[in-house]
């Protein structure tokens, strides 16, 4: 494959967590996120995207959201879990995804916020055009995704190297 091709990143934040009593990595869905989790998982199936690679954070409420979401996806993309991603900072994801294997096109981020919108923002930079606005009102709520495109190396892949192409969050028109 030329690394002049594309390669998108889609960043994925959880669904809607509960706040029972326990740690923050064990807090499961809410109902909202039971519900919202499907949902999102049709919207990406919708974009066209055939993932390569999902990489998912340990945590209960990730995990839970990528396991209702993948089922509404057209074929089930090579999973890691990865703990890392789990309070990670937008350096700290640029540096794991620069980890990315170089036959995968199309990666797949489930985190958490502020991560997840860092991410986005850092690597998009000064964004303009429709997702870009939407992203600025609507900010990054759970079970929302940002589709970002780059060309070259997992290994290049750096702040402002991205352009947001999509972005999607419940309640919202795309």
């Amino acid at each position: 494959m030329s690394v002049a091709e594309p390669r998108r990143i889609v960043v994925f934040r959880h669904a809607k967590a509960d706040w029972p009593d326990v740690a923050d990595h064990e807090r499961p869905l809410a109902e909202r996120g039971r519900q919202d989790a499907p949902v999102a998982g049709r919207r990406l199936a919708d974009t066209g995207i055939s993932f390569d690679l999902a990489l998912c954070s340990t945590a209960a409420r990730t995990r839970e959201t990528w396991k209702l979401a993948v089922h509404e996806l057209p074929h089930r993309p090579r999973t890691v879990y990865e703990e890392r991603i789990y309070e990670a900072s937008p350096g700290e994801l640029i540096t794991l995804l620069n980890e990315t294997p170089e036959e995968a096109r199309n990666v797949l981020l489930i985190g958490h916020n502020p991560g997840a919108q860092g991410l986005t923002q850092v690597l998009a930079g000064s964004a303009e055009g429709d997702a870009a606005e939407r992203l600025a009102g609507r900010g990054f709520p759970t079970s929302a995704f940002a589709v970002l495109t780059f060309t070259g190396s997992w290994k290049t892949l750096e702040p402002e190297s991205a352009t947001l192409t999509g972005y999607w969050a419940p309640g919202r028109t795309p």
